[in-house]
């Protein structure tokens, strides 16, 4: 099953790593971890809460004013 993963530079180092489609989140210290790690806990998650669709999530860019 493919599913999607947002990684975000974590403020102390690393990745936070996200999958939209379940919610789960977990972190590493590369991106390979945080991937490896995200794929782990979703795999865990969906022993308990198989999808009950699979439709993938919409992933765009959007702008807003910047802050003084």
């Amino acid at each position: 099953m493919e599913l999607s993963a947002i990684l975000t530079p974590a403020p102390e180092g690393g990745y936070v790593a996200f999958n939209p489609e379940t919610g789960t989140t977990t972190q590493g210290e590369t991106i390979e971890e945080a991937i490896a790690n995200l794929a782990e806990a979703t795999e865990l998650y969906l022993e308990e809460f198989p999808l009950a669709f699979h439709a993938r999530p919409l992933l765009t860019t959007f702008q807003v004013a910047g802050h003084a």
